[in-house]
């Protein structure tokens, strides 16, 4: 009951800014995307059983307010963690209400929540704050409070930089590289305090016109400290998503 309280209350203060105001009307701004990937990866745990999936979601910002709605479907019945998971499954669907705003001209910050909602599992929901600096890679801290099903700690950090170039005109070449600490984030991640893993991506947007983009993408992770090698694997994942914006 909590859970759908909060997914409520998230939509019910972006839908409030939606509200036309006397003086002028608000502009509204989102995208829809699916994609298909050949796993699919969180925090570097494979959370497909090594098989492909269909991932998809939309968002609709407003006002500084993001709403976004993701979910993830499994293509092939598979042993996920120890459990089968049926091909055809919503195994995991995600929503997210941010909050993003420029601190100044070289800070950005985006605050919010994360509810998961699993297949066969209990949902949990983390807060997070982001501070990205408006400059060359733009560098990025992130840090994530499981408040719901963690029983330690429940906090998970990551530090990432990216940077994205223009090759011709509508095709742009995207990387980036993170690393990420967990503090007892035992629920989801686990009970340990340690470095985690780190990520190398890289993803090429095409626009075929001008709102619908397709993009090739490619990312490894792996583990870094004992703790993070013996729960995950060292993982690559390729995909291609095709987006809408609106």
């Amino acid at each position: 009951m909590k859970k759908l309280t909060l997914v409520l209350v998230a939509v019910l203060a972006l839908a409030a800014t939606f509200t036309p105001a006397a003086e002028a009307a608000v502009e509204v701004e989102g995208d829809v995307y699916i994609g298909i990937f050949d796993q699919y990866l969180w925090r570097g745990y494979d959370l497909s059983g090594g098989t492909s999936v269909l991932q998809g979601g939309m968002d609709l910002s407003a006002k500084g307010f993001t709403l976004s709605y993701w979910s993830n479907f499994q293509n092939t019945t598979d042993t996920v963690l120890g459990s089968t998971v049926e091909s055809g499954n919503v195994t995991e669907t995600d929503i997210v209400l941010d909050y993003s705003f420029d601190a100044g001209e070289l800070l950005s910050v985006s605050l919010g929540n994360i509810l998961y909602a699993f297949d066969g599992l209990e949902d949990t929901n983390e807060l997070y704050l982001s501070l990205g600096l408006n400059t060359l890679l733009s560098p990025t801290l992130s840090a994530y409070y499981d408040w719901d099903e963690a029983d330690e700690a429940g906090m998970f950090y990551s530090a990432s930089i990216g940077h994205s170039v223009d090759l011709v005109e509508g095709l742009s070449l995207s990387f980036g590289a993170l690393v990420s600490y967990n503090q007892e984030s035992d629920y989801a991640v686990g009970n340990y305090s340690d470095w985690h893993n780190y990520e190398l991506s890289a993803s090429i947007d095409y626009a075929v016109t001008e709102q619908i983009t397709l993009t090739p993408s490619f990312l490894f992770s792996e583990g870094i400290s004992d703790d993070a090698k013996t729960a995950i694997d060292s993982e690559t994942v390729t995909g291609l998503t095709v987006a809408l914006t609106f």
